[in-house]
C-alpha cells in the first residue's frame, strides 16, 4: 500500500493496529530515521523497553534469513506490541521479504529503514502489492513550503516565533535533510537562550544557520551569476565535500536565479534596482547587494528564464537512476558561470 505525502506524518504517528509493515525510502536519509523513530516511539512509547523491540540489519539477515520470521512472531514478556527494526535493507533481498509480507506471522510491527531506492526497485513494489498491512513511504528532502512547517513546529515547541524575514531565509537555507534541519533549529532554539526575546528575527537566523553548508551554496549562486568560474568551481567542490546533494546544488542555484528575475521584472516596472531588491523576501544580505545588483544588469528576463529551465531539466536527470548526477550538475552550472562571464565581457565598460 503506498502512502501519499500528505498522509505520511499522520501514519507514522499513528500506526493502525493492522499495519504489520512500514517500508521507509528515499534521498532524505534524515526524514527515514525521523519517520521510523516516530512510528517505534508510537508503538513502544518514549522509553525502548527491550523486551518489546529487536534491532535487525539487512547482513543479520543475510547470516540467518529466517530471523525476521522469527522475530516477528515472538510475544513480549512485559506485554504490549513489539517491533522490528530493520535497517540497511538491500533490493538484492527482496525474495525474502516477499514471504515475510505473504506470511506476516505474529502481531509485531516491522520497520524498515532503506535506502535512496528507485520508486520502481523490487523492494518498493513488494510493499506496494502487499495489500493493507504494508505500507511504504518515499522520503524526500523537504520542499521550501515543508521546512517552513518544520521551523514553524520546532520554535513553536520552544516558547518562540520568526519574523517573516527571519522564516523565509530559514526555509530557504535548510531542508537538505531533515535532521540536519532539526539539529540547526535545535541550535538556534539554543542561541535564543531563556531571555525576554522570544521572536527569532534575520540576523539570529544569519548568526546560526549562516555558518553551515547553506553559506557555501550561497557562494555558488553569486559565482554562477556573476561569472566567476573560479569561485563556483571552488564553492561546487566545498559543497559536494559538505554533503550538498546534487539537487540540493541546483535548486540553491534556481532559488537564486528565481529572486533575481523577480527583482529584474520589478526593476522595470519602477525602474529602481534597489527598490526592487528591497522588495524581495528575505531580503537581499547587504554584504551580496552590489553583486546582485550587477546581475541584475547582466541577466535580461529571458535569459534567466533560459537558465531556469535548464536548471529543472537537470534536476529532473538527476533523480534519474543510473545518472552521473554529481557530473550533470556540475557541469550544467559552469557552463551558466560561462555564459554569465561571455555576458560580462560583452558588457560596455560603465
Amino acid at each position: 500500500m503506498l502512502i501519499k505525502p500528505q498522509q505520511a506524518e499522520a501514519l507514522v504517528k499513528a500506526p493502525p493496529p493492522t499495519l504489520r509493515a512500514l517500508l521507509l525510502y528515499g534521498p532524505d536519509a534524515g526524514l527515514v530515521r525521523e519517520r521510523a523513530k516516530g512510528a517505534r516511539t508510537a508503538v513502544l512509547g518514549a522509553a525502548d523497553d527491550p523486551f518489546r523491540l529487536t534491532e535487525l540489519t539487512g547482513g543479520d539477515l543475510k547470516e540467518d534469513p529466517t530471523r525476521l520470521f522469527d522475530e516477528a512472531a515472538a510475544l513480549s514478556f512485559t506485554g504490549g506490541r513489539r517491533v522490528v527494526a530493520l535497517r540497511d535493507l538491500a533490493d538484492s533481498q527482496v525474495r525474502l521479504v516477499q514471504e515475510f509480507l505473504a506470511a506476516l506471522p505474529g502481531e509485531a510491527l516491522v520497520v524498515v529503514e532503506a535506502g535512496d531506492l528507485p520508486k520502481r526497485a523490487a523492494l518498493v513494489k513488494a510493499f506496494e502489492a502487499a495489500g493493507p498491512e504494508a505500507a511504504v513511504i518515499a522520503c524526500y528532502r523537504d520542499e521550501a513550503r515543508d521546512v517552513g512547517r518544520v521551523v514553524e513546529e520546532s520554535l513553536r515547541a520552544a516558547g518562540l516565533s520568526a519574523s517573516p524575514d527571519a522564516a523565509a531565509y530559514l526555509a530557504a537555507n535548510l531542508g537538505g535533510d531533515r535532521q540536519l534541519t532539526r539539529r540547526e533549529l535545535d541550535k538556534l532554539v539554543l542561541y535564543m537562550g531563556e531571555g525576554a526575546k522570544r521572536r527569532v528575527e534575520l540576523e539570529d537566523a544569519r548568526a546560526m544557520i549562516g555558518d553551515s553548508a547553506a553559506l557555501s551554496l550561497d557562494d555558488l549562486a553569486l559565482a554562477v551569476g556573476s561569472g566567476d568560474l573560479a569561485g563556483a568551481d571552488r564553492a561546487l567542490t566545498r559543497s559536494l565535500q559538505e554533503g550538498v546533494t546534487a539537487v540540493g546544488l541546483l535548486r540553491a542555484v534556481s532559488r537564486h536565479f528565481q529572486r533575481l528575475h523577480l527583482a529584474v521584472g520589478l526593476a522595470s516596472e519602477s525602474g529602481d534596482a534597489e527598490a526592487a531588491m528591497k522588495k524581495l523576501r528575505p531580503p537581499v544580505f547587504w554584504k551580496q547587494a552590489a553583486a546582485f545588483k550587477a546581475q541584475m544588469r547582466l541577466w535580461p528576463p529571458r535569459a534567466l528564464g533560459s537558465a531556469l529551465d535548464r536548471l529543472m531539466a537537470a534536476e529532473a536527470d538527476c533523480k534519474r537512476t543510473g545518472f552521473p548526477d554529481e557530473a550533470l550538475s556540475g557541469r550544467l552550472l559552469l557552463e551558466l558561470a560561462a555564459l554569465a562571464a561571455a555576458r560580462r565581457e560583452r558588457r560596455p565598460a560603465r
